[in-house]
């Protein structure tokens, strides 16, 4: 019953859950409009009355790549057809480059293609909705063996940001690790009870926040800028504890 788009609309909405399904023209849309007329007449009243009053919040930090795009991609995946690629970065500089397409991964609302870049010879991951362009090439490659795109794609992001952080945590890595998103950095174990995290950032305010979540002490021994982030964050929540104002 479904087109490509259709279908790829559908399993896009499920993963990134802020798609507005209200807008029958759109792929997503109308999808769900051949669905709602499989349905049994009792059922589908029930869904078209929600569908049509309901009223999704848009999620302003989701970034929804193109549904030909990313099927193009998927395809070139499956296949392990290398690609070319007409990638625009946020500041509009555009280039073309040839890639192994490893595998499309979906991270908090985003979605990248995890992939080995020819030119630099080195693991790349480009933002899908940054790319504009898509042709697949005849030449095939192999992927990495026990490939793990989700670790993979948590590896690469939390390295080669503006500030270099390491953390001693009183804690056993494990545990640790258990608490920390993936993309901070890389747990190290020091001894049985202290752990080391290393990584980096572009954002020390969030970094910070991010550490809060630990719990157990940690000092962060290397950053100034997340120090001083964690500092300002402490200061805020010893505040709001005592019900006193922070300074500006």
């Amino acid at each position: 019953m479904f087109s490509p788009a259709e279908a790829l609309g559908l399993v896009m909405a499920v993963l990134d859950g802020h798609h507005d399904a209200g807008d029958a023209t759109g792929p997503v849309g109308s999808a769900l409009g051949k669905i709602v007329r499989a349905l049994p007449q009792a059922v589908a009243t029930q869904v078209e009355a929600v569908r049509r009053t309901a009223a999704p919040a848009p999620d302003r930090g989701a970034a929804r790549p193109d549904p030909a795009t990313t099927t193009e991609l998927v395809r070139a995946c499956s296949e392990r057809r290398q690609v070319r690629l007409g990638y625009r970065t946020e500041a509009g500089s555009e280039w073309l480059v040839e890639v192994d397409p490893w595998a499309v991964v979906v991270r908090h609302g985003r979605w990248y293609l995890l992939c080995h870049s020819h030119a630099a010879d080195a693991r790349r991951a480009y933002r899908v909705d940054r790319v504009h362009a898509v042709e697949l090439l005849d030449d095939t490659f192999t992927p990495p063996t026990e490939l793990d795109p989700v670790g993979m794609l948590e590896d690469h992001l939390a390295v080669g940001w503006e500030y270099d952080v390491e953390v001693v945590i009183d804690a056993a890595a494990e545990t640790a690790v258990r608490c920390l998103p993936r993309a901070l950095g890389r747990v190290e174990a020091l001894d049985e009870g202290t752990c080391r995290l290393v990584g980096s950032t572009s954002n020390p305010a969030w970094y910070a926040q991010q550490l809060a979540a630990v719990p157990a002490a940690y000092r962060v021994v290397r950053c100034p800028e997340v120090q001083e982030a964690a500092r300002v964050l402490g200061q805020r929540l010893l505040a709001a504890a005592t019900g006193e104002a922070t300074l500006p």
